[in-house]
């Protein structure tokens, strides 16, 4: 048996997102089906459409997202119908050597991200019999998903689904690349470079876990009048002038950290990085890009510095995205401000393009049922 529901999908690379019927199966075992009432528009999704990242055409867009549970398969144990859930753009199983280790953000059924495959190499959307797989197995950008149990995780009732669907990816992955990723402790001197939906979250991370200086640096100016909301005690439009405070305000020895969220990583941005961090300091890189690396290894070895990938900022969804919640609730995470317009579906790509205009911080679609 199937449904019917309304997606937005990707053709192939460069294409525009298209608006369309497609049919989506009944979940099987330990699968759910969502009725998705939000979901965020990250860049990872762009990289996806503009052909900057690899991934299985055609594709259900969407990786964030945030609904309600409409149905079960057989063996599901980690929700139920009516549940309120987030779904993590990382699944969590609980049981392979990286979940069971602590770093649910490597776990093993992450592994068809780029194809939306499920385990048994099937498909549940298809459109004039051809398969499509969802971005992440997710595919948020649709009304309605089936997605794996691994994906969802239960939140409360009262949490605005908007709210809900950013804790899925963007706000994790920038909280825990300046909390987990980068390890910022108090007094920590943190340089940011870009001050988007994912680097907003890297500043809020970083003052919360009591950094004294949290410099960002974004040309857009309504990107650097928000980090300060976010807890930025400085901005810059340009990275020289940002190293510059950086030198004075350190006495010279440069700053702990510096976290790389840019929405394309580029070379220019890996060479600042590198440049502003002192003795024993760390380049935490968390945007994609075509970027590349290419210091002689003294910047490294005399300075002791370290250059950390982070995928999902380090955190375990499981734990980190009720704890989040917790954060908000109480006042101490800000994640109202960070959703800048919200969208209906069938306007996409004019919030795809808000983005890249810099309007956004983050657009969110509310999908109408």
């Amino acid at each position: 048996m199937s449904m019917t529901t309304r997606a937005a999908i990707c053709r192939e690379p460069g294409r525009p997102w298209e608006i369309t019927d497609v049919e989506l199966d009944e979940p099987r075992a330990n699968e759910v089906r969502i009725k998705f009432m939000a979901a965020g528009l990250c860049h990872s999704d762009d990289h996806i459409q503009k052909g900057d990242a690899a991934m299985r055409f055609p594709v259900v867009g969407g990786h964030e997202g945030a609904g309600i549970v409409d149905a079960v398969g057989e063996s599901v144990t980690r929700v139920a119908v009516g549940d309120h859930v987030v779904c993590s753009f990382i699944p969590a199983c609980g049981a392979c050597r990286y979940c069971s280790t602590g770093r649910q953000n490597l776990c093993d059924a992450g592994k068809n991200a780029s194809t939306g495959m499920f385990p048994d190499d099937s498909f549940r959307f298809h459109l004039d019999g051809e398969d499509l797989g969802g971005l992440c197995v997710l595919g948020t950008f649709s009304e309605y998903a089936v997605v794996s149990e691994f994906s969802c995780i239960r939140i409360p009732d009262d949490i605005p689904f908007e709210i809900g669907a950013l804790v899925g990816c963007g706000v994790p992955t920038g909280w825990g690349s300046a909390v987990y990723a980068a390890g910022v402790r108090a007094g920590d001197t943190v340089v940011v470079y870009g001050s988007g939906g994912v680097g907003s979250n890297a500043v809020q991370g970083a003052r919360f876990a009591g950094a004294k200086n949290v410099v960002v640096v974004d040309p857009v100016p309504f990107k650097r009048e928000m980090a300060k909301v976010f807890g930025a005690t400085h901005t810059f439009a340009d990275a020289r002038e940002a190293h510059e405070f950086v030198v004075e305000t350190t006495w010279g020895e440069l700053a702990d950290h510096a976290i790389i969220t840019v929405g394309v990583l580029h070379d220019e941005v890996i060479e600042h990085a590198l440049n502003v961090v002192g003795k024993s300091g760390q380049v935490t890189v968390t945007a994609v890009g075509n970027g590349s690396l290419d210091a002689h290894p003294g910047m490294l070895i005399g300075y002791q510095r370290r250059v950390q990938g982070a995928i999902f900022g380090g955190c375990n969804p499981l734990h980190d995205v009720p704890r989040l919640l917790e954060l908000y609730r109480s006042g101490d995470l800000k994640l109202d401000e960070l959703i800048t317009r919200t969208y209906r579906l069938d306007e996409v790509n004019q919030g795809y393009q808000d983005m890249l205009d810099g309007k956004n911080i983050r657009g969110v679609i509310v999908h109408e049922h």
